[in-house]
């Protein structure tokens, strides 16, 4: 598919979404980090307008189907929220205990190197692939791939399993997060 193809039209569609770390770093195999990505996703809905219907962290992407109410716009979301859990998850690898630090800082700085806008590290990659899901039956085709995510990698047997994943709430589990319910 071309890069024309992974643009935000309808700044308050619903849209598939890929947030995909730079060099596909496994960052997000330490709870630390995953609990900053549940969290702002959960200021988001409380505060930007995020209309979340399904997600799934993985150790190195993030998938989520979404929209943003009025007056927000989908654009902006991205933005803001790849900028702050950047901003955040940085911050935490200087803490105590991460034994991957240096490496994980080589290649983020590496990734944002041969780019101006970049000072120092690049921990998400530039595009969030949006597709924007235009049916009902292209909806439930990404929501089933998406929650199979971590069933194809072997990491569970049953989509529900998953603790980083809507898949439990939809199967009437506690889900580390809420979301909005299709």
């Amino acid at each position: 598919m071309s890069s024309e193809n992974y643009k935000v039209g309808d700044q308050n569609s619903v849209y598939f979404l890929t947030f995909t770390v730079s060099d596909w770093v496994d960052v997000f195999t330490r709870l630390n980090y995953k609990v900053i990505i549940a969290d702002s996703l959960t200021f988001c809905r409380q505060n930007k307008g995020l209309i979340l219907y399904a997600w799934c962290l993985m150790t190195n992407h993030l998938h989520l189907i979404c929209r943003v109410e009025e007056p927000f716009r989908m654009s902006d979301f991205i933005r803001d929220f790849k900028s702050y859990t950047a901003k955040k998850v940085l911050e935490e690898m200087y803490l105590p205990g991460e034994s991957r630090r240096d490496w994980m800082l080589y290649r983020f700085k590496f990734a944002g190197k041969f780019d101006k806008r970049i000072k120092n590290y690049r921990f998400w990659q530039d595009k969030s692939h949006p597709i924007e899901l235009i049916s009902d039956e292209i909806l439930m085709q990404r929501v089933d791939y998406l929650h199979q995510n971590p069933v194809r990698t072997g990491v569970v047997a049953e989509p529900e399993d998953y603790l980083y994943s809507s898949a439990r709430n939809y199967a009437g589990l506690r889900g580390v997060i809420e979301i909005d319910m299709m």
